[in-house]
């Protein structure tokens, strides 16, 4: 069963919109990167998506470094975050100056 590319890229779509909503309307630092985790992923999903549908295998091949730097974002934003925490005593991005 193949899936047609536009539910795919719908879905892409959904899922960026959801992790930019994510990110900006959260005040929690853990939350905002998780909506950049999603958005992301979303990437991710758009190029294995197109290179499905083209027979091209680069956009699997992107979508592994996508998957590769999330999980180094991953563990740089939490390692700041614990840092931010420490300090500030808290995790609302508008009272960390």
């Amino acid at each position: 069963m193949n899936v047609p590319l536009t539910h795919l890229l719908t879905l892409a779509g959904g899922l960026f919109f959801i992790g930019i909503w994510c990110a900006v309307t959260r005040r929690n630092l853990i939350m905002v990167m998780l909506g950049i985790e999603i958005m992301l992923n979303a990437a991710a999903l758009a190029f294995v998506g197109a290179s499905l549908r083209w027979q091209q295998m680069e956009g699997q091949a992107v979508a592994l470094f996508v998957l590769a730097i999330a999980a180094a974002e991953v563990s740089v934003g939490l390692a700041l975050i614990i840092c931010i925490y420490r300090r500030y005593r808290t995790l609302d991005p508008a009272k960390v100056q």
